[in-house]
């Protein structure tokens, strides 16, 4: 028996677990659907942090360089070279929301339970939308086709409609530590 929540109850516990509930949405439908999403993201394999897409420390062939204004040329990521064929590991704890083809480029995304959504171009989904995946786990294999003369995987990150630099989120969790004095 499916448990019923009231939708302010909803909104409070999406938003106190970090995932946005867009303003003025207030349906209980995008509450129960935030809800869920936090909870199935908190059920994935617990591993806390974030890590580098490919295994290992991946060499960045091309640096997050956002454009001045929203509409203009730039780079909404960074291009982090690995061989053709090599596999793409889900960064942190999340949920695959889409795998599939734009304009002729493989894609997948994840959304994590802070509400960053992370996308990763060329890559062949071995996951299926819906699921959880914690991190470490495989998502998909890089194809050929987004680096010229070179194999590299295009990783991009999105906070809301913002785009942010998915390697900011690698140092997010890591402690520092201060002599004592």
């Amino acid at each position: 028996m499916p448990i019923i929540i009231p939708p302010i109850v909803a909104v409070l516990l999406a938003t106190s677990l970090g995932v946005p509930v867009a303003a003025g949405a207030g349906t209980a439908g995008t509450a129960a659907a935030a809800v869920t999403t936090a909870v199935t993201v908190g059920k994935a394999i617990p591993r806390p942090g974030w890590a580098y897409p490919i295994p290992g420390r991946p060499p960045v062939a091309r640096y997050f360089d956002p454009p001045l204004e929203r509409w203009n040329a730039g780079h909404r990521g960074v291009d982090l070279g690995a061989g053709a064929a090599s596999k793409v590991v889900a960064p942190a704890n999340g949920m695959v929301v889409f795998a599939g083809v734009v304009a002729k480029t493989p894609v997948l995304s994840l959304l994590h339970a802070n509400g960053v959504r992370t996308t990763y171009e060329p890559v062949v989904a071995l996951v299926k939308v819906g699921q959880p995946v914690g991190r470490g786990a495989v998502i998909g294999r890089l194809v050929p086709g987004h680096c010229k003369g070179r194999s590299c995987l295009h990783w991009g990150a999105k906070r809301g409609m913002e785009y942010i630099d998915p390697l900011g989120l690698l140092t997010a969790l890591r402690p520092v530590l201060l002599p004592q004095r």
